[in-house]
């Protein structure tokens, strides 16, 4: 079964379908809220809540559409507005708290290139918490779900070069949060 298929099924009352694309896409999903709310309860909330959303307008989603970034997108904007309710954002502190998105930067060779690679990785996470939620919002996007200038501008609503700003803004103030974090050591 493939996402066409599983929303044809629930478009037609099986469940069963919703079963498949939670079963498909909620890791990625929780994830993905998770880097901008970094606040994992709120951030597994977020996607509960997008996915009911989307089997209550289910008559509404375009078929001809691709599911994953039109879903994707939803959990991004639904992060974005939690973020902004509520601006007590939880800061990573320890490796417990980092391990659901431990797999992202698993892609190290050598056991020193590991090392290194994990030492970067906790310092780019303990930093993403210092942007601002839109400046996190277009990094995410970009870097980890892999979105075009074009498609980030849609999903943000913003013109892409606002999107061309804000990566640049983000990836100039993770440069600098960076780089003051190394002179620390």
């Amino acid at each position: 079964m493939d996402d066409k298929q599983a929303i044809h099924l629930l478009k037609n009352g099986d469940i069963g379908g919703l079963e498949f694309l939670i079963a498909r896409h909620q890791e990625k999903a929780v994830r993905t809220a998770y880097l901008i709310t970094q606040n994992e309860p709120l951030s597994e909330d977020i996607v509960q809540d997008s996915f009911v959303h989307f089997y209550e307008h289910i008559r509404l989603f375009d078929e001809t559409r691709p599911f994953e970034p039109y879903f994707m997108c939803s959990v991004m904007n639904a992060a974005l507005n939690a973020v902004k309710r509520d601006k007590r954002l939880v800061t990573i502190t320890d490796e417990e708290d980092s391990e659901p998105i431990e797999n992202l930067f698993d892609r190290a060779l050598s056991v020193e290139g590991q090392l290194q690679y994990k030492q970067m990785k906790e310092a780019v996470l303990h930093q993403l918490d210092r942007l601002s939620p839109r400046q996190r919002a277009v990094i995410v996007q970009r870097y980890y779900l892999e979105m075009s200038e074009k498609e980030m501008s849609e999903s943000l609503g913003a013109a892409v070069g606002t999107i061309k700003w804000l990566l640049n803004a983000g990836r100039n103030r993770l440069r600098i949060l960076l780089g003051s974090e190394r002179i620390e050591e």
